[in-house]
């Protein structure tokens, strides 16, 4: 964080006027040129040409962004003119002024976009196997700080670039295991060991509300906190089959919360970009039906731009370091408006690609270019906006509003075809109840306030403005106590609040009418507020505050020790942060206890699963120090409580993963180290092996580690290819391997059935009905004698957000509240067969509309069903936990599902 929140800026060399010939170009700098068959630079190389670029040109700056997970520096070149360089302070603070737009009006909009510069964000490596984006800004980067022609001067005298590397490990990852063997003819990266960054592979685009990384954080610090530009280029590959790139626009659906004009302007740009590639006789780029990218999920880079009012771009094209070929898709060589220049088929080669990435670059920064003094005002334009519907009354009209407005609209025809009574726009869309909030009050006394820090904080990295009262106050009758948060919705980036408090309503998308649901590019529900559990008040009328404006990432305010009795310590179960407290007490020998029936201390009450920690040295430093250090208050109570314990006892934890790498194994493992619990990663060989209660107490099965056949009621995930042990180095053959029903089954069941626990998630729930646990899956149906997937026109919820009940008293659930939100992505439900002994349902559906955010298809099916239990085999356990509680490390309101399984289990078993 050092590194990002000083933006610390290496001016390596003089500033004089550098000429071409000064410029070290790549060939030189690199084993081989760029852009070479068979040859990928890595990270190592790039940062030592960036620093040689740095000591060269007048035309760059070099600024330190931050660490990544693996502690490398993750640099962002800043390209201009020298006289632009010069006055970069200067220019950062008009970017800054127009996009939050607070206390700006149009007149002085209007000087400072001219007096600006267009701010152009492009990357690379974001995805590290997606090769092309860092071998091209390579050359790219060249070009800028060499070229001297008419357009290159004024691209830099109208633009300042920022040229950034998102993930540095992973460049450095993939070129290395590329470039591992001598012979260029089997160089590949397809068969890494391990995901390209260190926790997430892929998802790493999927972190962008959240910021859970660093280097998410780094990155939405530069966009949304320093520097504020107007175009995000976001660059991927592969593109679709036939043809060469997917450039935007993009298919629907729409996002409903962010302003209309980020989205007309996205389809200029990728216009101009189509436009140029067809200029320049580059053949095979596609936009909206070419590929299934839309703009509704606000967790990917280019995406999360939109409800920051800048224009996200996203491409993907075809190619690496290995040449391939363009292939023959007949329906693809009729030209179309989403496909204006079809591409024959031909070989292709990595400089292809670069030549393609560049004219893409250039049609970027030449639209910025031309467009510079609109771009700005318009950033502008859409921040205002924000402030002003923020502060009055307003409305988002989503599907279900218009749904209603249709069902109003019958038998009351308006003028001219389809339409409808023109009164019903404000009698039935323009209801005082149905208001967009002007403010979300969080209440500082509710139970577990690390976690709302943690989501706070969230708001924070990507821009959001929020508030702290510094004394009581009351709104419509409700009184809110001194230090809660108010996140008011009158500022710039209010389509990015209403997004991370509201709940998403997507539209009911299906293949043609009356077709089956077609499918959304990721998740369609996401409110992060539901997700981590968050309780809050819309606020629909204007109101005054005592607040002040908290500047910058909040510290967990720290707890105390309250009372002073000697024999030991009550905690509350309901946080989060009591979970790494546990952990700290039982790695220093303390002994914990849980408290089946709560307690009280004085005038505090305590809910099931009450932490008691009875005093001895060890559980006092362990106290005195956690309370600080993680906002949770510890109570000293001067007599044992009574009632009936579950003992805790220290655990060893297996988390499963796979060769190449889990995203959900990944996800689980940051969130392990997190809350500091003790575990070592697993693979299937160590499973089939046996004994293995000889190294572990729990074995934690993230969703996707277990293979499904694909058309069953389990989603099967992708397969993942596996190369020979003798084709990869000796250290990562023991990885290698899957968890199959004929060899892992059998160790996995005699590990349960004496005294392990096993935690499930997701599709990875088929090891309950695997190991014979007396549940039938809700989620299915037989068909031959086989269970089958119920079809999509039957239940169809693909990543949203859904209510449902909890018991409380049982210990999976212990700290959780009566009603959860869960994350349900064709997530597994089940019931209860008639003779069922030894299982305890902690979580159903008692709903026929459990949806809270996203869509939902035939939702009706799941109310009844079970989708977290709690099963006795043997002497062990197995906790079957059907939606995803860990869900890209977003859902902390169901963290605990999790961690009380980690712990009841081993406390419990063999009894």
């Amino acid at each position: 964080m050092a590194g990002a929140a000083l933006g610390v800026v290496l001016a390596f060399g003089a500033m004089g006027s550098a000429i071409a010939a000064d410029i070290t170009p790549p060939d030189k700098a690199f084993a081989q040129p760029i852009g070479s068959d068979y040859f990928l630079a890595d990270y190592t190389a790039y940062e030592a040409y960036l620093k040689t670029l740095a000591g060269q040109s007048d035309r760059m700056k070099l600024v330190d962004i931050g660490k990544t997970e693996e502690g490398r520096t993750m640099w962002m070149a800043v390209v201009s003119s020298p006289a632009n360089l010069a006055k970069l302070d200067e220019y950062k603070a008009i970017a800054r002024k127009l996009a939050k737009a607070e206390g700006v009006k149009e007149d002085e909009a209007r000087k400072l976009a001219a007096q600006g510069k267009a701010v152009v964000w492009i990357d690379a490596g974001l995805h590290a196997n997606e090769t092309i984006t860092s071998q091209g800004q390579i050359q790219m980067l060249y070009r800028m700080l060499t070229g001297d022609d008419p357009e290159t001067l004024r691209l830099l005298n109208d633009c300042i670039i920022l040229f950034a590397q998102d993930n540095p490990d992973g460049m450095e990852m993939i070129s290395d295991w590329y470039m591992r063997n001598q012979d260029p003819k089997t160089r590949e990266f397809g068969s890494l060991p391990r995901l390209y960054h260190k926790y997430i592979g892929h998802d790493n685009n999927r972190d962008s509300f959240m910021s859970a990384m660093a280097e998410t954080t780094n990155v939405n610090r530069q966009l949304f906190r320093e520097w504020y530009p107007q175009i995000v280029y976001n660059q991927h590959q592969t593109g679709p089959n036939g043809m060469v790139v997917f450039v935007p626009p993009f298919r629907d659906p729409f996002n409903f919360n962010y302003d209309p004009l980020v989205m007309t302007e996205l389809q200029e740009v990728g216009m101009a970009m189509h436009s140029r590639l067809v200029a320049e006789d580059k053949q095979g780029s596609g936009a909206r039906s070419a590929a299934p990218y839309s703009t509704w999920h606000n967790g990917m880079e280019r995406s999360v731009a939109y409800f920051h009012n800048s224009i996200g771009l996203l491409t993907e094209i075809i190619g690496g370091p290995t040449p391939t070929t363009v292939n023959l898709v007949p329906e693809l060589q009729l030209p179309g408006n989403d496909r204006p220049a079809p591409i024959a088929p031909r070989e292709w080669r990595l400089q292809d690609s670069l030549d393609y990435q560049q004219t893409m670059n250039l049609a970027v920064l030449d639209y910025a270019s031309r467009n510079r003094e609109r771009l700005l005002f318009n950033i502008w334009k859409m921040g205002d906006n924000g402030v002003k519907r923020g502060s009055r009354d307003s409305w988002t009209i989503t599907p279900t509003r218009v749904e209603e407005l249709a069902a109003a609209g019958k038998g009351k025809p308006g003028p001219g075809r389809d339409a409808v009574d023109p009164s019903l726009y404000k009698s039935v869309l323009q209801t005082p109840e149905a208001r967009d909030a002007r403010a979300y009050i969080i209440p500082s006394d509710q139970a577990d306030m690390p976690t709302v820090t943690a989501f706070l904080n969230a708001l924070i990295k990507t821009g959001v403005d929020v508030d702290k009262a510094t004394k009581p106050f009351a709104v419509g009758g409700k009184t809110y106590p001194a230090g809660s948060y108010v996140v008011r919705t009158a500022q710039a980036y209010r389509p990015h609040v209403l997004d991370m408090f509201e709940p998403q309503d997507h539209p009911h998308d299906l293949e043609y009418p009356g077709g089956p649901p077609k499918a959304p590019y990721d998740v369609t529900g996401y409110t992060l507020a539901y997700q981590m559990g968050i309780k809050f008040d819309r606020i629909l009328d204007g109101f005054e505050a005592p607040t002040t404006r908290v500047p910058d990432l909040i510290a967990v305010t720290p707890g105390v020790v309250k009372g002073s009795g000697g024999a030991g310590w009550l905690v509350s179960h309901e946080t989060n942060a009591s979970f790494t407290l546990t952990n700290r007490l039982l790695k220093a020998g303390a002994k914990v206890y849980w408290l089946k029936d709560g307690a009280k201390a004085g005038k505090t009450a305590f809910g099931p699963g009450a932490i008691w920690v009875p005093a001895s040295p060890a559980a006092k430093a362990v106290i005195d120090k956690g309370v600080k250090d993680l906002g949770v208050d510890a109570y000293a109570v001067g007599g044992k409580p009574s009632g009936a314990t579950i003992a805790l006892k220290p655990v060893r934890i297996g988390l499963v993963d796979v060769y190449g790498g889990s995203m959900p194994s990944g996800w689980n493992r940051w969130m392990l180290e997190k809350f500091e619990a003790p575990f070592q990663v697993v693979y299937p060989q160590r499973l089939d092996a046996g004994d293995i209660a000889k190294d572990f107490d729990v074995l934690v099965f993230p969703d996707g580690v277990v293979p499904a056949p694909a058309d069953g009621p389990f989603k099967a995930g992708r397969p993942m290819s596996q190369p020979k042990p003798e084709e990869i180095p000796a250290e990562y053959r023991t990885w290698l391997g899957r968890v199959t029903d004929d060899k892992t089954l059998p160790q996995i069941a005699e590990f349960v059935k004496g005294g392990g626990t096993v935690v499930a998630i997701g599709a990875s729930t088929r090891l309950a009905t695997a190991l014979g646990a007396p549940v039938d899956v809700a989620t299915a149906k037989l068909e031959n004698g086989q269970l089958k997937a119920l079809t999509t026109r039957e239940l169809y919820i693909p990543g949203s957000v859904l209510r449902a009940k909890v018991d409380p008293k049982q210990p999976l659930a212990y700290g959780a509240s009566d009603q959860v939100d869960v994350f349900f992505d064709r997530s597994p439900t089940f019931t209860l067969k008639a003779e069922a002994k030894g299982v305890a349902r902690v979580s159903w559906f008692d709903s026929d509309k459990p949806l809270r955010s996203g869509w939902a298809v035939g939702q009706d099916r799941l109310k009844g069903s079970t989708a977290m239990l709690d099963i006795d085999v043997g002497k062990g356990k197995v906790f079957a936990f059907g939606p995803e509680i860990t869900q890209r490390a977003q859902s902390w309101g169901t963290f605990k599902f999790l961690f009380n399984g980690m712990l009841y289990g081993p406390a419990v078993s063999g009894k």
